[in-house]
């Protein structure tokens, strides 16, 4: 199992994210850079054995489907709102 750069596994989890979820670029890179403001890969830049292609599957897949919880969540309380009104 070879390892990547930093940036080549951040590049692969990208990558990742929009051939399997069919995003758009730019919503695949906001995804990373969000997830790196949040200290989500830290980790992967101390521990050169984390940056994988597997890991970054592991990781697309968690980043996504956090995203998916996100947007569940915000539409739970906008419904919330709206039948209190």
């Amino acid at each position: 199992m070879s390892t990547l750069t930093y940036e080549a596994f951040l590049d692969e989890v990208t990558t990742i994210l929009t051939e399997r979820y069919d995003l758009d670029d730019a919503a695949a890179i906001k995804l990373v850079v969000d997830a790196q403001a949040a200290d989500f890969f830290t980790v992967h830049d101390d521990r050169e054995e984390m940056r994988t292609v597997e890991q970054a599957d592991k990781d697309a897949v968690t980043l996504y489907e956090q995203k998916q919880n996100r947007i569940k969540t915000q539409e739970k309380q906008q419904q919330r709102v709206r039948q209190k009104k």
